[in-house]
């Protein structure tokens, strides 16, 4: 399996942790899904739950510490956590970088 496979495996794992938790919305393992912004379906506890269950599904997967949480990272224009699929390449970057 490819580092990009293990990271989308990492990130659908934490989807479907949040799903089991969520009422009446269900976020779609799919890489055009939204997150975050206009369109995205969470409330911002669901989103922080989220982030939290990515950190953990990535820190499984490839035995690091990896914090997901930057500020800076909400405010950009083009968000990492817009949709599932700018998640996965920016996860993808970052384990790159690190």
């Amino acid at each position: 399996m490819s580092k990009h496979e293990r990271i989308q495996k990492a990130v659908y794992d934490a989807i479907d942790e949040l799903n089991k938790q969520l009422k009446g919305v269900q976020i779609e393992k799919a890489s055009d899904a939204a997150l975050y912004g206009k369109s995205g379906k969470l409330e911002s506890l669901d989103f922080v739950t989220l982030i939290m269950e990515v950190e953990t599904a990535i820190q499984n997967e490839f035995g690091v510490d990896f914090l997901l949480t930057d500020e800076n990272l909400l405010s950009k224009q083009s968000s990492p956590f817009l949709t599932v699929g700018t998640l996965i390449e920016h996860l993808d970057k970052t384990l790159e970088e690190n």
